[in-house]
């Protein structure tokens, strides 16, 4: 299973996946830490910044692409900005990624106040695309 990560973080998905066996393929981090971290230890995996700039031909097909877009406009703790805040967009952003290199699998990850933004309404678009 070769996967494409965004929204890398330290790579948890890396560190779970790998016994099986799976392959990354790229990882997008803009974080300078996180960025050290996946640099230090996978420094054969292409690290790209910004996600929602990986073209279509960029990095050769995957299987899977994963992420974990910020959560702070969909979680009971923030705003509730819900698709209407910069970060929240970008799960939208997460679906067009996953529009251009097409892969079999989607793994999404975010917070249970996504299933409730505005009115369940934000959730329902996500599913949508």
């Amino acid at each position: 299973m070769k996967y494409g990560s965004v929204c890398s973080g330290i790579e948890a998905a890396t560190a779970a996946w790998h016994p099986l066996g799976w392959q990354p393929a790229f990882f997008s981090e803009i974080e300078p830490f996180p960025r050290a971290v996946l640099a230090h230890h996978y420094p054969t995996v292409p690290l790209h910044g910004d996600f929602t700039s990986i073209g279509v031909d960029q990095y050769g097909a995957i299987d899977l692409l994963v992420g974990g877009t910020p959560c702070q406009s969909f979680s009971v703790a923030g705003l509730r900005g819900g698709l209407d805040d910069d970060r929240g967009n970008l799960a939208l952003e997460f679906l067009k990624l996953a529009q251009r290199k097409r892969p079999k699998w989607l793994v999404w990850e975010n917070v249970p106040g996504v299933l409730s933004s505005n009115g369940g309404r934000d959730f329902g678009s996500i599913i949508g695309g």
